[in-house]
């Protein structure tokens, strides 16, 4: 009668490949805690390099470098062009834009009150404006409130930086014989530095009280940075389907490619550091996984006179370098986030792990450890039960 040996199942291997571990408590922790050191340096280096690159994006993002702007430019017969009424819905539908506001120019002078000169205007420019347009500019209130759907069709208005400083410290300007409430004051748009120079007021106000025609002058559009050219391409026609030579369009900031060549080198620099940190943890795996060998010779050749056959003998220490590599890359990934968050929040950075790290860094060290265990596993089935045991 052949005897056949017994099928390990799943969790039978996974209990026996955890006795090596629980039998040498010390050594398993240390172990797990190289490689879970390699890993959090690791996750740190990747988390703390793209927290860093995440700062200075934001950085770049407010030079403007996903802003494009659309504005009139000449006919055909040299007279000044105008953008329709639905340039900035159309603009609005293109799919990589991510928001788009507008000013309107209305003409109509400004006075401090209604006593100043007609020709000492001061040299300000009135604009009629969305209710989105500072999220989309970059701009912030120095003090005041901005234009809100209650004050959008009353006469108030805002004054830029400079308007402000022309104008003095006033609670009412003078508009077309009418007396307009100062709600609040820009600080200065370093995106927009029109913006500085102009008294601001609702759209539907400046419909209603000031004859405004309701064609844009600027369209101020954000757009995903990656599609910023593509954008460019299609805003000419798309803000003026049927005269689109007759439309003038920003080129993308110098900061945009900036960005991009930054990007490319975190890139670089993160996959090598992180390639170098799964080799050192491959090779702390390796060395343990061959002492433990050499270190259990007996406890192989008795479980081969007892009828493991080789192929359980590698199962079970392929099986412990897998449950060790995965406790001490899990423990390196929590770390490594640990370190970045602290490190991050100290900087006033945002915290930025790259979820390729925090699952490649467990998912890396499970094929090093299966890799690394390997030899030491065919090493051990190798033994012969009588040489094992006689070297015990």
């Amino acid at each position: 009668m052949t005897l056949r040996p017994a099928r390990l199942r799943v969790s039978d291997q996974l209990r026996l490949g955890g006795v090596g571990l629980r039998a040498r408590p010390l050594r398993a922790f240390l172990s797990a805690l190289g490689i879970a050191i390699g890993i959090a340096a690791m996750t740190a280096v990747v988390g703390i390099s793209s927290s860093s690159r995440a700062e200075l994006d934001r950085a770049l993002d407010a030079l403007g470098t996903n802003m494009l702007t659309v504005a009139p430019g000449d006919t055909m017969f040299g007279g000044d062009a105008t953008l329709p009424d639905e340039a900035l819905t159309m603009i609005e539908r293109i799919g990589p834009v991510t928001s788009a506001t507008a000013t309107g120019s209305v003409g109509t002078r400004v006075y401090r009150n209604d006593r100043i000169p007609e020709g000492e205007t001061g040299g300000l420019a009135l604009l009629a404006a969305r209710l989105d347009l500072l999220e989309t500019v970059g701009a912030g209130l120095a003090h005041g409130s901005w234009l809100n759907a209650a004050t959008d069709d009353y006469p108030v208005v805002v004054l830029g930086a400079t308007a402000a400083q022309r104008l003095g410290d006033v609670p009412t300007i003078w508009i077309d014989g009418r007396a307009y409430t100062v709600a609040g004051v820009l600080e200065k748009v370093p995106l927009a530095p029109e913006l500085n120079s102009a008294v601001l007021v609702g759209w539907p106000a400046a419909e209603s009280y000031l004859d405004f025609d309701g064609h844009p002058t600027t369209v101020y559009t954000r757009a995903v940075p990656a599609k910023v050219e593509a954008v460019r391409a299609v805003l000419a026609a798309t803000a003026n389907p049927e005269s689109p030579d007759e439309v003038q369009v920003s080129r993308p900031s110098d900061a945009l490619a900036a960005q991009r060549a930054t990007d490319r080198a975190f890139t670089a620099l993160l996959l090598g550091l992180g390639a170098v940190a799964l080799l050192v943890g491959g090779i702390g795996v390796a060395n343990t996984m061959v002492i433990s060998v050499l270190e259990r010779r007996a406890e192989i050749g008795l479980r081969r006179s007892l009828g493991a056959t080789r192929g359980q003998i590698r199962t079970q220490f392929v099986t412990e370098s897998l449950l060790l590599s995965l406790l001490g890359g899990l423990s390196g990934v929590l770390g490594g986030a640990a370190v970045t968050a602290v490190h991050a929040g100290t900087q006033g950075w945002p915290a930025v792990v790259p979820l390729w790290a925090l699952a490649g860094g467990p998912a890396a060290t499970l094929v090093i450890g299966a890799a690394a265990g390997l030899y030491p596993a065919v090493r051990a089935a190798r033994s012969a039960p009588t040489e094992a045991l006689s070297a015990a």
